[in-house]
């Protein structure tokens, strides 16, 4: 048995290649598989076996595209996939030359969730590891509220899949989540990629909360907020991807043809430069991801599915590699790049738009001094109760879509976040919406706090986590509160 471990930032999501002496299998493969099939290739393997251990709601999964291999697809029977496959249900076992997976129904997270319990033949009878998916992670299990209808009686059953099935293996059983810290599967994942049944059942905080009723309220509280494209990447996943061979060509547009295509229905403009090429110069009215942030999750939080998207990237290699990331949570629709960028745009003497930069000092005057405005913080709920400017409106960023006009156009808006990325989306969609004077803080309360204005951001100076929750001891003081 050979474990080849991946793991793709951003979206901080785990796969796993099982490989024999000359077969393996690939769990929970992410869209873009051309790394599995090279890696099998290298270590001399045939790729027989595609597992998936859920419908996974945070991004499109590659088990279609990796099908092209001739591997089966294996999923739960209950997930009633319309795609060729093999389906699961508790007991079931898979044979992968000496191994053998043993199949646990552990739903939860999803409703239809799966456990993969490992044993290694050639050296016993008893069980090496277990692929968890989303029912298990690394100081956190899945939350339950994706499915806000089914919230509490998911909990009960993940309680259940928790404490009846997976804490019945032994405590050196290795465990092998699908995702990591960052990630918004969970509440507050560790920054370990694997663990042990035996270490989680004694330092995972949501594992101490032995009562069931307990349980299942602390999952169900003060959750972070989830994006949209966690309700599509489902079903997505259950129908069956697109493959990426059969979506749409992102083909290079001179500026004169980029700008007629803006002019074209359902079309939209991204772009994907840093904030501070876009406060700069940028087409009017588009939208702005930094490539540099977290552009994955917010494309697919926030970037309408239904449109056909031009791109605009600081050269063709940023633009491809947007592409793929948009593509990882369903934005399938980038059919057009700027070739030559915005200086190719501005060259042809067409009209663009800026916003104003400021500094940690420049907002310190502003607020100390005269000025009239409304400064705008878009961080989540949780990190502007941890710390904020004191009279800062809180809409989180993703809610500017619908709450904007819960805001003066006639005043200045200034928008802070943790750094000036989402402040740089949220001040792209105020302009959508006919703000006009619009200003983004750069280095967010990160810099405001660096520059001895505020306290230290406690969510801000933890490598590795998500910005939805302050701190580990914060998210502690969660659970012990329950």
């Amino acid at each position: 048995m050979l474990l080849k471990h991946f793991f793709k930032g951003k979206i901080a999501h785990s796969s796993y290649i099982l490989a024999g002496k000359n077969s393996c299998a690939v769990i929970d493969p992410r869209r873009d598989v051309d790394v599995y099939i090279a890696e099998a290739r290298a270590m001399g393997l045939d790729i027989t076996h595609i597992i998936q251990t859920h419908l996974h709601a945070d991004f499109i999964s590659g088990h279609m595209d990796l099908a092209k291999t001739g591997a089966k697809i294996y999923v739960a029977k209950s997930a009633q996939c319309t795609f060729d496959h093999i389906p699961l249900s508790e007991g079931d076992t898979i044979e992968l030359e000496d191994m053998v997976l043993e199949v646990l129904e552990t739903p939860g997270h999803t409703p239809e969730h799966l456990s993969i319990v490992v044993i290694d033949k050639s050296r016993s009878d008893s069980p090496v590891g277990v692929f968890v998916g989303d029912t298990l992670f690394v100081g956190d299990v899945g939350r339950p509220d994706l499915f806000p209808d089914m919230a509490r009686e998911l909990a009960g059953k993940l309680y259940h899949s928790l404490y009846d099935k997976l804490l019945q293996l032994p405590d050196y059983v290795e465990v092998y989540p699908a995702h990591g810290a960052g990630s918004l599967c969970g509440r507050a994942m560790g920054a370990k990629w694997t663990s042990t049944i035996g270490y989680e059942r004694k330092y995972n905080a949501a594992l101490q909360i032995k009562e069931k009723s307990r349980f299942i309220k602390s999952l169900t509280e003060n959750m972070p907020p989830a994006p949209d494209h966690f309700s599509r990447c489902s079903d997505i996943n259950r129908q069956g991807p697109a493959r990426i061979a059969d979506l749409p060509v992102m083909t290079e547009l001179s500026a004169h043809q980029f700008k007629k295509r803006t002019g074209d229905p359902g079309t939209l403009v991204l772009d994907s430069r840093s904030y501070h090429a876009f406060a700069a110069q940028h087409i009017t009215g588009a939208w702005h991801l930094d490539l540099n942030g977290n552009f994955p999750t917010f494309a697919g939080w926030v970037i309408p599915t239904d449109n056909d998207i031009l791109l605009v990237a600081d050269d063709y290699k940023k633009a491809l590699e947007a592409n793929t990331w948009a593509r990882r949570v369903g934005v399938d629709r980038i059919t057009g790049y700027l070739d030559g960028g915005m200086v190719a745009w501005a060259v042809a003497g067409f009209k663009a738009s800026s916003i104003r930069v400021l500094s940690a000092e420049d907002l310190h005057d502003m607020i100390a001094g005269e000025d009239n405005f409304v400064l705008l913080d878009v961080r989540a709920p949780q990190e502007y109760e941890d710390n904020h400017i004191s009279g800062a409106v809180n809409i989180p960023v993703a809610d500017l879509r619908t709450r904007y006009n819960e805001l003066n156009r006639d005043k200045t808006t200034v928008v802070i976040c943790s750094s000036g990325n989402r402040s740089s989306l949220g001040a792209s969609i105020l302009e959508q919406h006919g703000f006009s004077k619009v200003c983004n803080v750069a280095g967010g309360m990160t810099g405001y706090s660096a520059a001895g204005y505020t306290r230290e951001c406690r969510a801000c100076v933890i490598p590795h986590v998500s910005r939805f929750f302050t701190s580990f001891s914060e998210v502690k003081k969660h659970w012990d509160a329950e």
